[in-house]
């Protein structure tokens, strides 16, 4: 009686789980509510974009180099493509060809060219300074208010960016590491391009892999006819202002050809720094030099910006003049150089992303309301 007793409420009562132990047990950190669970894997995913945000904003600088790389690469790609066309060899072969010819161009400015260069760029800073300086007084004498002192000012803080251009031009200023890092990841950008984009790939949804694949081939070709672009552009604009001013005997013709050639990599900005220096050039040798450089930058810039852009543009981004001067501006005052640079680029990547966006919401609206 005692035992039936005893084990009466032991039955009543519902038996008790045993506690799991190792990694199936509960720990603190676990949430039993499904609804509080959800909101906190969702606040979690806002914590780590913001995170991320002001990851990628401290981490600016080498994401720019990366990016730098990569627009390297695409000019190194380009040019394996197009000997493609011509010489049915292993890709490797041919990126190794495209960096062997540019290392022998280099090499074959510096030894007939560097001397004479660096000569003339230690040259230009004073005829600038003294043909400004000109122009500041001859306004004076025709009534405008110019007050000399700051012009000089002015005159002396142009005359310290012209001398940095130049130095760098005759090899004063070379090995910079940010250049050689961006040279380094182009190389290995343009070896093996699918090597890269498969490892983005991976880390990507499986969903998205497939448009990830396509928005990344858009760029890729985007980013090769835009370099490729403004590679003639360069080539175009610094052989002939060379040719031009040299045969109306302009002195540093070569000097002028070169960095009219090196500033035409900057759109909207490069050509009228480059139209000023040969102008104030040539008006050192008086009126008729003067207006014949004028001439000459007239012709040079019709010929780029009429034919030799259009016909890229029509294969390429074609983007808003302004759009791409505001974005010079802002990257030009964050980041220098290379981000005066990189900022036109840049802009086409986006404008790519956008537009491949804005396609994948139509198609899915598309195929909601079919």
């Amino acid at each position: 009686m005692t035992e039936a007793a005893s084990e009466s409420p032991a039955k009543g009562r519902r038996a008790r789980k045993p506690v799991p132990k190792g990694p199936a047990a509960v720990g603190p950190t676990d949430i039993s509510d499904p609804l509080l669970r959800h909101e906190a894997k969702r606040a979690f995913v806002w914590i780590g974009m913001v995170g991320l945000a002001a990851l990628v904003v401290v981490l600016a600088q080498p994401l720019l180099v990366i990016f730098g790389g990569m627009v390297f690469a695409a000019m190194i790609d380009g040019g394996a493509r197009l000997l493609g066309r011509v010489l049915p060899i292993h890709r490797g072969i041919r990126v190794t060809l495209v960096l062997l010819g540019t290392v022998a161009f280099l090499t074959w400015t510096a030894m007939f060219a560097g001397s004479q260069i660096a000569a003339q760029a230690s040259e230009l800073p004073a005829i600038v300074q003294t043909q400004t300086l000109k122009a500041a007084a001859w306004l004076e004498s025709h009534g405008f208010r110019i007050n000399m002192d700051n012009v000089q000012g002015l005159v002396e803080q142009a005359i310290g960016g012209v001398r940095q251009v130049t130095s760098a031009v005759g090899g004063v200023i070379g090995g910079l590491t940010t250049a050689f890092l961006i040279v380094v990841l182009g190389i290995y950008f343009a070896a093996e391009p699918q090597l890269y984009r498969r490892g983005f790939s991976w880390m990507l949804p499986r969903e998205e892999r497939d448009s990830f694949d396509v928005t990344a081939a858009q760029m890729g070709r985007t980013l090769r006819m835009l370099m490729f672009g403004r590679l003639v552009g360069m080539l175009v604009e610094g052989v002939g202002t060379w040719i031009m001013l040299a045969l109306y005997g302009v002195p540093m013709a070569g000097l002028l050809g070169l960095l009219t050639g090196l500033l035409a990599f900057l759109p909207n900005i490069g050509a009228p720094i480059s139209g000023l220096l040969m102008v104030l050039v040539g008006f050192s040798g008086g009126w008729e030099m003067g207006l014949y450089c004028v001439f000459v930058y007239v012709v040079v810039q019709t010929v780029d910006g009429n034919i030799i852009v259009p016909m890229i543009a029509k294969k390429t981004a074609d983007l808003a003049p302004a759009l791409v001067l505001g974005a010079q501006l802002i990257m030009g005052a964050l980041f220098g150089i290379i981000g005066l640079m990189l900022a036109d680029p840049l802009v086409a990547m986006l404008k790519v992303a956008l537009e491949r966006q804005s396609q994948r919401n139509e198609d899915h609206e598309a195929e909601v309301r079919g």
